[in-house]
């Protein structure tokens, strides 16, 4: 494809985009999804005044003048962008693959959605430390949270933690085997002063923290379930392909008296179809039910389809292959 064609493609999707910016320009967007939008390889994501690239492409090189193209592009059309990273997937330096500046100095280090200020640091990984497709998970945790415990797994950064703060549950504990990842819930939470000192947070492993909370009795309004598609530790493994199930029976005792277990699932080879069938097999017994599931923003997917993408597995009847689905427990008495 010509580099003007791309543009072109760049163009189209900013155009349904521009409604979700705010006028302080510290919203956070998918601005290109060039998998569903016309170039599978590249990507533009929006944090603040930063704009993050990511460059897919076996042979990166190849995507050069694209990149250069993009970036004048949206330097033109959002003029008070400053600052401009690029990540390189499939570069051999780390570095590359964290990312490099394209145009500025200093990325932004923080955003603000639906009324909270999350921490970022755009270089501390391969991805962004933020994610932008669960924002709609973020907005119903905050609207459904309140005066409730709340257990985060796999927290990363903490961000849905944060979510659940900021709607009133009086405690979080996000956990995750990384205590540099849970560094930026603390950074997260001292932004957000009103609720900074109901956030807990625990570094190690999942299966020997959870089995400790199982020991003790310890049951949570909520429990949030965002394990990665794949991990293996000493003291287990998480294979959200083959074993999506097995995980949620893990932290169910967890899960209070008519409590919710949030269960995400973003295996690209996992369809909708089978992940539902194991979901409803786990209801069979009559103490779960799905309760409903949680879409990812359009912006997120593509507006424009410039292309029909050929996906490994159908995400149907979920909108996307981040499967997001709220279950209500019973337990028995």
């Amino acid at each position: 494809m010509q580099t003007s064609q791309a543009v072109n493609l760049i163009h189209q999707a900013l155009q349904p985009r521009l409604a979700l910016l705010n006028e302080e320009h510290t919203s956070a967007l998918r601005l290109f999804n060039g998998f569903y939008e016309g170039l599978p390889e590249f990507s533009a994501d929006l944090f603040g005044h930063t704009l993050v690239f990511s460059n897919f492409a076996d042979q990166y090189e190849d995507l050069t003048p694209l990149i250069k193209a993009a970036s004048d592009y949206y330097c033109s059309s959002l003029p008070w962008l400053k600052a401009v990273l690029l990540k390189t997937r499939r570069a051999n330096d780390p570095a590359d693959r964290k990312g490099r500046l394209l145009f500025g100095s200093t990325p932004d280090d923080r955003i603000y959605e639906e009324g909270v200020w999350y921490a970022l640091d755009l270089r501390m990984n391969q991805d962004a430390s933020f994610y932008l497709d669960t924002r709609l998970l973020r907005l119903w945790l905050a609207r459904n949270t309140a005066g409730q415990s709340v257990l985060n797994t796999f927290a990363y950064t903490g961000s849905l933690g944060i979510a659940a703060l900021a709607g009133g549950a009086v405690s979080v504990l996000q956990t995750d085997i990384n205590p540099r990842f849970l560094e930026l819930a603390k950074r997260s939470a001292a932004l957000n002063p009103a609720f900074s000192g109901h956030q807990i947070l625990r570094s190690g492993d999942f299966f020997r923290i959870t089995g400790v909370l199982r020991q003790k009795n310890t049951r949570f309004d909520t429990v949030i379930l965002d394990a990665p598609f794949f991990s293996q530790t000493h003291a287990g493994q998480v294979d959200l392909l083959n074993q999506s199930t097995r995980l949620i029976n893990k932290i169910r005792p967890l899960v209070a008296q008519n409590g919710r277990l949030i269960a995400i699932n973003n295996a690209l080879f996992l369809s909708g179809e089978d992940y539902l069938s194991g979901l409803k097999d786990l209801c069979a017994d009559g103490y779960m039910e799905i309760e409903c599931f949680i879409p990812i923003p359009q912006d997120f997917i593509g507006y424009t389809q410039g292309c029909s993408p050929h996906l490994p597995a159908d995400p149907a009847p979920f909108n996307h292959s981040t499967k997001i689905a709220i279950l209500r427990l019973s337990r028995k008495l």
